[in-house]
C-alpha cells in the first residue's frame, strides 16, 4: 500500500532532464578534480627542462676563455678581478654575445697541515682531472707548476709544441707572473708568484674557440716567445 500512496503523491512529478555542461563548466570541473596531478606534472615538467637545459649549457653564460686555478689558497677577489680585467682587455668576444666573458675556476687544496688536508687535496685533484677531460680551461695559473705537469702532463711547451709523453718535465711550459710583462702587476696579496702556461691538447679534443685562446696567450705572451 505504501508504495503504491508514493507513486501517487509522484504521479505529476517530472524527472529532472540532464543538462548538457558548457565547455567553461566542463574545464572548471576537470581543474577541481585533477589540480594536485597538474601542480605534481608542472613541476615535474620544469625540474626536467631545467636538467636538459644545464646538460646543454642553454641559458648559461658560455665564457669566452677560462683559466684554472690550482693552489693551496684561495686567489683574492681583487686578484680575480685583476685577471678577468687584464684578459679581456687583451682578448675578444669569442661566443658573439657582446660581452668578453673569462671565468676562474678556482682548484683549491687547502694544504694546512691538518688531518683534513689529504681530504681536500684529493677533492681538488679530482676537479682538476675534471676540468680537463671535459676540455673546460685552456689557461692554468698554478703555485707549483712541476709538481702539476708531473702529476697531469697536461701542460704544453709555451711555443705550443707537445712534450714527449715520456717526458713528465715542466721545463719550458710556463711562466712566471711577474716574469710576464702583461701579467706582472696582477696583485697576488703577499703570496709567492704564481706560474701560467696552457693546455696542450694530444688528440681531437679540445677547448671551445682553441685559436681565439691561442690567439690571447700570444698577446700574454709577446716578448717572451722566440
Amino acid at each position: 500500500m505504501a508504495g503504491e500512496y508514493y507513486r501517487w503523491l509522484a504521479r505529476d512529478v517530472k524527472p529532472e532532464e540532464k543538462r548538457e555542461l558548457t565547455r567553461e563548466e566542463k574545464i572548471k570541473n576537470w581543474i577541481y578534480y585533477y589540480k594536485y596531478h597538474v601542480v605534481i606534472g608542472l613541476v615535474l615538467v620544469g625540474i626536467a627542462v631545467s636538467l636538459i637545459c644545464n646538460a646543454l649549457g642553454i641559458g648559461q653564460v658560455q665564457p669566452d676563455y677560462a683559466i684554472a686555478y690550482v693552489g693551496s689558497r684561495t686567489l683574492p677577489e681583487e686578484t680575480v678581478t685583476a685577471l678577468q680585467q687584464r684578459f679581456a682587455a687583451l682578448g675578444r668576444d669569442e661566443n658573439g654575445d657582446g660581452v668578453i666573458t673569462v671565468e676562474v675556476n678556482q682548484y683549491v687544496s687547502y694544504s694546512t697541515g691538518d688531518s683534513d688536508s689529504l681530504y681536500y687535496a684529493q677533492i681538488a685533484e679530482t676537479k682538476v682531472i675534471g676540468d680537463i677531460a671535459d676540455c673546460d680551461s685552456y689557461f692554468f695559473l698554478m703555485e707549483d707548476p712541476a709538481r702539476f705537469q708531473e702529476q697531469m702532463h697536461v701542460l704544453c711547451r709555451l711555443d705550443g709544441s707537445l712534450p714527449e709523453d715520456s717526458d713528465f718535465s715542466a721545463d719550458g711550459t710556463y711562466v712566471m707572473l711577474d716574469e710576464c710583462p702583461a701579467l706582472a702587476e696582477i696583485p697576488l696579496d703577499g703570496r709567492n708568484p704564481l706560474a701560467i702556461g696552457r693546455r696542450g691538447f694530444w688528440n681531437e679534443n679540445t677547448v671551445a674557440h682553441p685559436e681565439g685562446c691561442e690567439m690571447l696567450w700570444n698577446a700574454l705572451m709577446e716578448g717572451l716567445i722566440p
